[in-house]
């Protein structure tokens, strides 16, 4: 992860919260996959952007620049979203309940 400063990550978590509550946003497959999966709804995915707490920030990503958020859903639920973060429509990657042994808690790393 490349270090960034504060009110880079602040401009970020606005942008994504906007997105949300503009509903501006698109899912991947991959995404929509997990989702299923995960019994992940969209409206619990636009919560989290909507508090969107950054955890990593990828800006010089392959696929252009992206981050790693932590929110929680209505419930409470821990999520994370993966999305970009410079389109004007917000693209979600992949959207997960972050649990041990990946994670420690939703913001560390735990084993891989």
């Amino acid at each position: 992860m490349k270090s960034v400063n504060t009110g880079d990550i602040e401009a970020i978590a606005e942008r994504l919260a906007f997105q949300a509550q503009k509903e501006s946003i698109r899912v991947t497959v991959h995404a929509h996959q997990e989702m299923v999966e995960e019994d992940i709804l969209l409206d619990d995915v636009l919560c989290a952007l909507r508090q969107a707490k950054i955890v990593e920030n990828y800006p010089e990503h392959r696929r252009g620049p992206c981050c790693l958020i932590h929110g929680k859903n209505s419930t409470g639920r821990d999520l994370h979203v993966v999305c970009t973060t410079s389109l004007d429509v917000a693209i979600i990657i992949t959207v997960y309940e972050p649990k041990p042994p990946k994670w420690k808690n939703p913001f560390t790393r735990g084993r891989t």
